[in-house]
């Protein structure tokens, strides 16, 4: 297990959380935004609780991350979730945040981006999330771009997602990612997945279809000297996936009239998904969540045999 970066960081681990990586077993970082700023209570509390359970059906350990009273917690009990899950107005906290929020005290859902800081300053290699965010469509003129993106650069941490939704540049997020040398994985895949539709159309620069030789890339990634993420990308199963064209055709109208509401900043993400799931009759959120098991299912094999690779030890 590498180091913390921190040793001082103010982390809350829960018990099975804490032994799970001093005996150098997987475990899986989750993100808690996915808790409070996603589904109604308490089918929040239900699906935190089910991507849980895809994590150890994988065979690792889930580490969802939260903030509170000025600590990051590593790992939540059942109770937390519910008090997650149950609590209005708790604030989204992206890594940008995570300084004032602390000093603040109070709760604070992580997104990807704090996350990842979380993750690697509890020696946690493996993070999934349904979707990552990156470069959003205009973003030459309104430099709007994820800060998931910029946190993958600085943070050495495995990341297990379905791609990126296609409300964003793909093209352009996968430009940002290529100058940015963080390396793009597609798993038995061999394209960049967009979320709920399987493919982007955009081809990945490498598939890897072995647990292990994913394991050894991390491991090579890191040993290269490197302090960044390397991504890791799995589709949505076809029995879930929504068409391409016709979510391209909602985003593309919803766009339009977002743009004639002044509807822009981080209010778009939002405006545009519930646009795209009307127009899908909400067959978009029954594929976000199929995107949320697969993901940490995946991710909980990864991490098992990551951890097996480091404990054999690198030939």
């Amino acid at each position: 297990m590498r180091p913390n970066r921190q040793e001082n960081a103010p982390l809350t681990f829960t018990e099975e959380v804490s032994d799970a990586i001093r005996a150098g077993h997987p475990v899986v970082a989750l993100e808690s935004n996915v808790i409070t700023h996603g589904l109604s209570y308490p089918e929040n509390a239900a699906t935190a609780r089910k991507v849980e359970a895809a994590v150890r059906a994988g065979g690792a350990v889930p580490a969802t991350i939260g903030i509170e009273d000025g600590r990051i917690l590593v790992g939540m009990t059942d109770a937390d979730i519910e008090r997650f899950a149950s609590t209005p107005g708790i604030p989204k906290v992206s890594s940008r945040d995570m300084p004032v929020i602390m000093a603040r005290g109070g709760l604070g859902a992580t997104t990807i981006a704090s996350s990842l800081v979380a993750a690697e300053l509890a020696g946690i290699p493996f993070l999934a999330s349904a979707g990552m965010g990156g470069v959003h469509r205009g973003a030459q003129e309104s430099m709007d771009i994820s800060s998931d993106l910029i946190q993958l650069t600085r943070s050495k941490v495995a990341v297990v997602c379905a791609g990126a939704k296609t409300i964003l540049d793909l093209g352009l997020t996968m430009e940002f990612l290529e100058t940015h040398c963080v390396p793009v994985v597609s798993y038995r895949s061999d394209d960049f997945p967009a979320f709920y539709c399987v493919s982007s159309g955009i081809r990945s620069p490498h598939r890897l279809d072995d647990e292990t030789t994913v394991a050894r890339t991390i491991e090579t990634h890191w040993a290269l000297g490197n302090d960044s993420a390397l991504l890791i990308t799995t589709p949505i199963g076809d029995e879930d996936a929504i068409d391409s064209a016709e979510v391209d055709a909602a985003i593309t109208e919803a766009t339009a009239t977002a743009e004639r509401d002044g509807v822009r900043g981080n209010a778009l993400t939002k405006y545009l998904m519930r646009a795209v799931d009307k127009a899908t009759e909400g067959r978009s959120a029954r594929a976000n969540m199929a995107v949320l098991i697969s993901t940490a299912e995946l991710a909980g094999r990864l991490a098992a045999a990551h951890a097996r690779y480091r404990q054999e030890g690198t030939p």
